[in-house]
């Protein structure tokens, strides 16, 4: 996934900043990535210098200048002719299921104690996915929420059943 097309994505909803697009990267789940503000801002000189984005540079008083970026209909291509492209399949990685390839190295209240965690860490996990998902629930008024709350289910059933096979095994674990 490019980074390119997720900024697009979003400035296909509304224009934003680049603090804004950072704020989004990090308030979602669905849009992963670990990069840094200078990836989001350098994106965003080479979607201008490619003529996808327009800027918009607003003055304020004793602050830096705001530079607000615009999808333009050439962004909308772009981002229209990427959505087309068939989607890669997921790319799953998990330090859990890294770590159980070598668990027989553990006492087994040392692998007790590493399933207890990640196992209260998933439960903490769902407890906060389904309250943004319940939140934005509320705010129906654009047609992609339909998405975005299917997004959300598909993520809680993910965590659900990774937390139920995480309780199976520790079961096991225990009547073994």
């Amino acid at each position: 996934m490019s980074i390119k097309y997720v900024m697009l994505g979003f400035l296909s909803e509304t224009p934003l900043t680049g603090y804004d697009l950072k704020k989004k990267f990090s308030e979602s789940e669905v849009f992963y990535w670990s990069g840094n503000n200078n990836q989001i801002y350098k994106t965003l000189v080479e979607l201008h210098d490619e003529k996808l984005v327009t800027i918009e540079v607003r003055q304020q008083d004793s602050k830096p200048p705001r530079k607000i970026y615009t999808i333009t209909e050439r962004g909308l291509a772009a981002l229209r002719q990427w959505l087309l492209v068939p989607a890669e399949l997921p790319q799953f990685r998990s330090a859990l299921l890294v770590k159980l390839t070598w668990a027989d190295q553990l006492e087994p209240h040392e692998l007790s104690t590493l399933l207890t965690t990640y196992e209260t860490e998933l439960q903490d996990h769902l407890v906060m996915l389904r309250e943004q998902a319940r939140r934005n629930s509320a705010d129906t008024a654009a047609p992609r929420r339909s998405f975005g709350r299917r997004i959300a289910d598909h993520w809680i059933s993910f965590y659900e059943q990774d937390l139920a096979w995480v309780q199976a095994l520790r079961h096991d674990l225990d009547t073994a």
